[in-house]
C-alpha cells in the first residue's frame, strides 16, 4: 500500500470555534462551522475549508465509484444554460422564482443550473441518432443553484450545492426500468458506504417530471421531509402516501361508547380493500336517515369534537377550493387529517399560471357556502365534490349541514349525495393503515439525499430529441434522471453521527483516519515518539494527522473530538515511561492502553477493518 502524507495541525488551516454560531439551527450546521469544515458566504452559500473539502471529495469519490460501476460515463456540463432551452422544455415559467436568471452584456438570457435535463437533451439530440447507440447513461458532478425562499439548516437547504446528476436514454420502458433499478441499487450502496441509516420511499416528482420516482431518505429528526413506513417494506413521503383509516378508531369514542352520536354499525374492517363508492340502492334502504344536529360552535374540527365529545377521526373535514380552470370544488378528507398541497396541486392545478387555491371568506360567501359548516348534502348548484378514497371505508359521515351552527350525521355517499371524483387528497400520518398489509404506519423525518426518476418522453418530445429505429422511423428518447446530493449527504452524515463533543465521522469520509496527539511538543521523549508513530502510520498507508501545536492537552482533546477523527493516539510522558500509548476510539469514546511496540500494527488492523466495512 502506498505511503500517505502526514498532515500537521500547526500548518493546517482549521480555525475551530468554541461556541455555536448564532444562526445555526441544526446539529450539522453548528458542527460543520465549529469544526472548521466550512464558512458562510451568504444565506445558503458556503465555502469549504481544507478539512471540509477533504470530506467532500471523499463523498464525491464514493458516489463516482458506484455510478461508474453500473456503466455510467462521467462528463461535465456548464453551470450556465441558455434560457431558450428552458423555453423549449416549457420550464422557464413553470420552475418559478427558484430559477436564477441572468443576462449577459448582449442581453442574452441564461439560467444558473438547478438541474440539467434541458442541457443534456440538447447535447445528445443532434448526435445520438441510432437505436444502436442506446441505451446510454451520462453523468456529472457539478454545482447547482436554486434561489430558495428560505435557505436554512446549513447544507440541508442551500442556494448553492454540489450534486451528481445522471441522465439515461432508452428505446423502451423495459430498458429504462433496468437502468432505473441499477441506479437505485447504486444509491443504496452509497448510503451504506457513507454509514447512513436510510429508507427508499415513494415520492413526488415535482418540477422534474415523470410519474415514477423514489427518494432516498437519511433518517434524522432534523429532516424537512416526513415519511411513513411499515414493517412490510412499504415507505412513502407523507405528501404522496395513500391514507388508510382505522374505522374502529374513527367511529368509537375512547371509552368504547358512541356517545349517542355515531352508530356502532358503522364499524367495518379497515384492513379490507376499500369498496367502490356505494350506489343509492346499496347505500342502505331502511338504514338511519341524515339527522340534523345543533352545533353552536366556531366551525372548527376541534370545537366540533369538544362539543360532541368525539375524536377528530369521527368527523369528515371539508375544504372549499377553486381549481385552476375556475371551477369550484369541496374536498372531503378524514377529519383528523390535513389536505396535502402536492396532491391537491396535481388534482386541481391547470399549470403554474393557473393554480388551485383555498377559497377566502369572501369567496365562500359569494358561492353561498358557510365557513365551518360545509357538507356534501345540499351544496349550491355547480359546486363539485371530491373525496379522499379513505372515506370509502366509512358507511356514514358526520359533516356540516351547509347551515350555520348545524351538522348532519348518518350522511351516506351514493344515497344522500354523489361524489364527482374520488381523489387521493389527505396527507398520511402515524397510525394510518399500510396500503399493502393494513398494519399501522410509523412516521419519521428524513433528509432527501438522492432521488431517481423515470421521465419518459417529457423532454425528448418538447425539445425534438429523437432516435431512428431499425425500420427508419423516428421516436422520442425515453429518459431517466438520477440525482444525488453530495453536499447534502455530507450534512446528513453529521446529523446521524455526532454527540455532545462533536462529529463522529465514519472512516469512509473522515478528513483523516488517525490523529496523533503528543501531550508535550517540547518534551525530548514525547515529540520524537509522536513523530515516529505518525511516520510509521503514514508509511503503512494510513491517513494521519499530527497535532504538533504547542497547545494545552485539553485544547487538543477538545479539537480532536470536535473534528471527529475516528482514532486518536495519545502520546504522553507517563505512558511512554511505562512503554504504553493510549488509543481512543472516537465512536463511543472507548479508551485503551497499548504497548508502544504494538500500537501501530493494532491501528493498521483497526483501520483496514473499518475500510472494508464501508466498501
Amino acid at each position: 500500500m502506498a505511503a500517505a502524507r502526514i498532515l500537521y495541525m500547526s500548518t493546517l488551516y482549521a480555525p475551530t470555534l468554541k461556541e455555536d454560531p448564532g444562526d445555526a439551527d441544526v446539529v450539522s450546521h453548528r458542527l460543520l462551522l465549529r469544526a472548521a469544515m466550512m464558512r458562510k458566504v451568504a444565506a445558503g452559500v458556503y465555502s469549504f475549508l481544507p478539512l471540509g473539502f477533504r470530506v467532500l471529495r471523499k463523498v464525491e469519490q464514493i458516489v463516482r465509484e458506484e455510478i461508474d460501476a453500473i456503466g455510467c460515463q462521467e462528463m461535465v456540463m456548464s453551470i450556465i444554460q441558455p434560457g431558450e432551452l428552458w423555453h423549449e422544455s416549457g420550464r422557464w415559467d413553470d420552475y418559478g422564482p427558484e430559477l436564477f436568471r441572468l443576462e449577459d452584456r448582449h442581453q442574452h438570457v441564461f439560467a444558473l443550473s438547478p438541474t440539467q435535463e434541458e442541457l443534456i437533451t440538447a447535447i445528445v439530440r443532434g448526435e445520438l441518432r441510432s437505436y444502436k447507440q442506446l441505451p446510454l447513461s451520462l453523468y456529472h458532478i457539478q454545482w447547482k443553484y436554486r434561489d430558495e425562499v428560505r435557505p436554512r439548516f446549513g447544507l440541508l437547504r442551500g442556494r448553492e450545492f454540489l450534486m451528481k446528476d445522471a441522465y439515461s436514454f432508452h428505446t423502451s420502458y423495459e430498458s429504462l426500468q433496468e437502468h432505473y433499478d441499477l441506479q437505485s441499487a447504486a444509491y443504496g450502496r452509497i448510503c451504506e458506504r457513507l454509514g447512513l441509516r436510510y429508507v427508499p420511499v415513494a415520492a413526488d416528482s415535482g418540477q422534474i417530471g415523470g410519474k415514477v420516482t423514489c427518494e432516498f431518505m437519511a433518517l434524522a429528526a432534523s429532516g424537512e421531509a416526513e415519511i411513513v413506513h411499515c414493517g412490510c417494506g412499504y415507505a412513502a413521503n407523507t405528501e404522496v402516501a395513500e391514507v388508510g383509516i382505522e374505522v374502529h378508531e374513527a367511529f368509537m369514542a375512547g371509552d368504547g361508547s358512541t356517545n349517542g352520536v355515531l352508530p356502532t354499525e358503522a364499524v367495518t374492517d379497515a384492513a379490507a380493500p376499500a369498496a367502490a363508492a356505494p350506489t343509492a340502492a346499496a347505500a342502505g334502504a331502511g338504514t338511519p336517515q341524515p339527522e340534523r344536529i345543533h352545533t353552536p360552535i366556531d366551525g372548527s374540527i376541534q370545537a366540533l369534537c369538544d362539543f360532541l365529545g368525539i375524536p377528530a377521526a369521527a368527523t369528515v373535514k371539508a375544504i372549499a377550493l377553486a381549481a385552476g380552470d375556475g371551477s369550484t370544488w369541496v374536498a372531503f378528507i378524514p377529519g383528523d387529517h390535513e389536505l396535502g398541497e402536492i396532491k391537491a396541486a396535481k388534482a386541481f392545478n391547470v399549470d403554474a399560471e393557473h393554480p388551485w387555491h383555498v377559497l377566502s371568506e369572501a369567496e365562500l360567501a359569494e358561492r353561498g357556502l358557510v365557513k365551518g359548516f360545509i357538507g356534501p348534502v345540499g351544496l349550491p348548484r355547480g359546486i363539485r365534490i371530491a373525496a379522499d378514497p379513505a372515506l370509502q371505508a366509512l358507511s356514514s359521515w358526520l359533516t356540516g349541514a351547509n347551515e350555520a351552527d348545524y351538522h348532519l350525521q348518518q350522511v351516506r355517499p351514493g344515497r344522500d349525495f354523489a361524489v364527482d371524483s374520488w381523489i387521493d387528497l389527505a396527507t398520511a400520518q402515524a397510525g394510518d393503515r399500510c396500503p399493502f398489509c393494513g398494519q399501522p404506519l410509523a412516521v419519521e423525518r428524513g433528509i432527501e439525499v438522492g432521488q431517481v426518476f423515470q421521465l419518459g418522453t417529457k423532454y425528448a418530445e418538447s425539445m425534438g430529441a429523437n432516435y431512428m429505429d431499425e425500420d427508419g422511423s423516428e421516436h422520442p428518447f425515453i429518459m431517466g434522471c438520477y440525482g444525488w446530493g453530495v453536499t447534502r449527504s455530507l450534512a446528513a452524515v453529521v446529523e446521524q453521527s455526532n454527540d455532545e463533543a462533536g462529529i463522529i465521522w465514519p472512516i469512509s469520509v473522515a478528513p483523516a483516519e488517525v490523529v496523533v496527539l503528543p501531550l508535550a511538543m517540547d518534551d525530548n521523549e514525547v515529540e520524537p515518539a509522536a513523530r515516529n508513530l505518525a511516520a510509521a502510520l503514514a508509511e503503512a498507508g494510513i491517513e494521519v494527522v499530527l497535532d504538533d501545536r504547542k497547545e494545552r492537552p485539553g485544547i487538543k482533546f477538545a479539537d480532536a473530538d470536535l473534528i471527529g477523527w475516528p482514532y486518536q493516539m495519545i502520546v504522553g510522558k507517563r505512558g511512554l515511561a511505562e512503554g504504553n500509548v493510549e488509543l481512543k476510539v472516537r465512536k463511543g469514546m472507548v479508551k485503551s492502553l497499548l504497548p508502544l511496540t504494538e500500537v501501530v500494527s493494532k491501528l493498521v488492523e483497526l483501520v483496514m477493518s473499518d475500510r472494508q466495512q464501508y466498501r
